[in-house]
């Protein structure tokens, strides 16, 4: 039985959910393992074809739970979808003009089970001609049919002068240029702050060696990033450089996290230890940015054919937004401690500059956030996917604005003008926080 017109709302739902979890198409050589799936739709790989794609399909060890011989296996295939055409199959469906996806003159069929004729395996060489970003997808519209096989898939782009395989999509070829070009920003920054710890180093705090251990680790991360993303390009397999990768990701990404809160709290700005209830966001911040390392291992690896694969993408997005909101509420507190002591402690104008100075970095690091969480996967979904590369672009750019930001409010200064204030100064600061609002969120 074909797939009934009632489901198209769930198909629906469920591609939707693959679109807006879909980060920039990679799609690396795939192998998929697939036991015993009666699933009538499972997605494989998107990419984003020039006039010179092709698609490798080699399928093996293929096994049916009904092997009657009266099946239409016609109903059993591979094919290619771009998103809007997938919305009007859908339409087709519940319209009844179609009882199956593969039935539609929207889709691009590249093999239907028909054609297996007993066999076990099969090899399909597809070219792609027409310049689009495609869904490698698996349609089973026969009802309770249970299949297991082997699926090794490739996607790649041929060059138009050397005729050499890229196995990036359209609109992320140039990325190991721009991870390699940031890289080389990053480089020349931490060559900087080795500068200037050097110049003030009569006035430098531990805090200023962490900040440089963040940029050098965000540095060697776009360095692997950028080699492993060429490695893609040329062979179509991450795999070494991948490893490194994800190294530098989960330091890199525990380091800015507790620096955030270091900085948040006035760790060796304006005291020397952290509180009890500081230390505990740090204790969970730091095994939930674990987990959402490892969860992004397990998507990476696994790819969108997993039956849990949805799953864990939002894991790993909740993970990642919670360590985003707990690293917040240390400042929070540090704002609130500061404007008590200026209210109690005579050192109105130091308290007054210390907290202008925390509330600055508190509303950068809300930005920061919004933006590299919200805005950037915005562009994703909204961009064409010729120039999936802004969205990285503007990602980078962001971060490093926000690492430039840290570096000059927090930089190692003889003369602090936070802290250099002299008697009408004070008097001055005492008036403005009676006249001050209370802060809040």
């Amino acid at each position: 039985m074909a797939i009934s017109s009632s489901q198209p709302s769930r198909f629906l739902s469920l591609f939707t959910i693959l679109v807006l979890c879909f980060s920039l198409c990679v799609a690396e050589i795939r192998f998929s393992e697939i036991r015993s799936d009666d699933r009538s739709i499972i997605p494989f790989d998107e990419f984003g074809f020039t006039h010179t794609g092709r698609l490798e399909l080699n399928v093996s060890h293929i096994s049916l739970s009904n092997p009657n011989p009266e099946l239409d296996l016609s109903q059993v295939g591979f094919f290619l979808s771009t998103r809007d055409s997938w919305i009007h199959v859908l339409q087709q469906i519940q319209d009844l003009d179609i009882t199956c996806a593969l039935q539609s003159d929207l889709v691009k069929v590249v093999y239907t089970f028909d054609r297996l004729k007993g066999a076990k395996s099969f090899d399909s060489m597809f070219p792609e001609n027409e310049a689009n970003q495609f869904t490698l997808v698996f349609a089973n519209c026969l009802q309770q049919l249970q299949i297991s096989m082997d699926v090794r898939s490739a996607m790649y782009n041929l060059d138009g002068k050397s005729g050499r395989r890229d196995y990036l999509s359209a609109g992320v070829t140039i990325l190991p240029r721009v991870y390699f070009l940031f890289f080389l920003v990053y480089f020349c920054l931490a060559g900087l702050w080795i500068y200037v710890l050097y110049k003030k180093r009569l006035t430098v705090f531990r805090i200023h060696f962490f900040m440089l251990a963040v940029v050098i680790l965000k540095a060697l991360n776009l360095l692997c990033e950028a080699e492993d993303k060429s490695y893609i390009k040329r062979t179509g397999s991450a795999h070494g450089w991948d490893v490194l990768f994800y190294i530098f990701s989960f330091l890199k990404g525990i380091t800015l996290f507790t620096l955030i809160v270091l900085i948040g709290t006035g760790w060796s700005f304006l005291k020397p230890y952290l509180q009890d209830k500081e230390k505990k966001v740090l204790m969970i911040v730091i095994p939930l940015q674990v987990v959402a390392n490892i969860a992004q291992v397990v998507i990476d690896e696994t790819g969108p054919y997993a039956q849990d694969w949805i799953t864990w993408k939002q894991v790993f997005l909740l993970v990642d937004v919670v360590c985003c909101c707990a690293v917040l509420f240390p400042i929070v507190w540090s704002i609130k401690n500061l404007r008590e002591a200026a209210r109690t402690d005579g050192k109105a104008a130091v308290n007054l500059m210390k907290l202008t100075l925390f509330r600055q970095y508190y509303i950068v690091v809300i930005c920061y956030i919004y933006f590299t969480r919200v805005v950037v996967y915005a562009l994703v979904t909204i961009t064409s996917y010729r120039y999936l590369w802004t969205s990285v672009v503007a990602g980078e750019l962001a971060t490093l604005a926000f690492y430039v930001f840290t570096g000059y409010k927090f930089r190692p200064e003889a003369h602090n003008p936070y802290f250099v204030i002299d008697d009408e100064e004070e008097e001055a600061a005492a008036e403005a926080l009676k006249l001050e609002d209370e802060f809040e969120l």
